[in-house]
């Protein structure tokens, strides 16, 4: 059952990034220039702390 739940976060993510882009295509464009320019440390930080939030999230819904 593991893989069926890890596939299915997989494309949940997938699709809201996709409705992302399809609802805000000039924001996202720019959010997009905007984390290019971010140094490589702030950028490991933040994927740090999404990846903490995410695994707390799953953590809290799913026990």
């Amino acid at each position: 059952m593991a893989w069926v739940d890890l596939l299915t976060a997989f494309g949940l993510a997938i699709a809201l990034e996709g409705l992302a882009y399809a609802a805000f295509p000039g924001p996202m464009r720019r959010a997009m220039a905007a984390v290019s320019l971010q140094p490589e440390q702030a950028l490991r930080l933040a994927g740090v702390v999404a990846l903490a939030a995410g695994v707390f999230i799953v953590w809290l819904v799913r026990g």
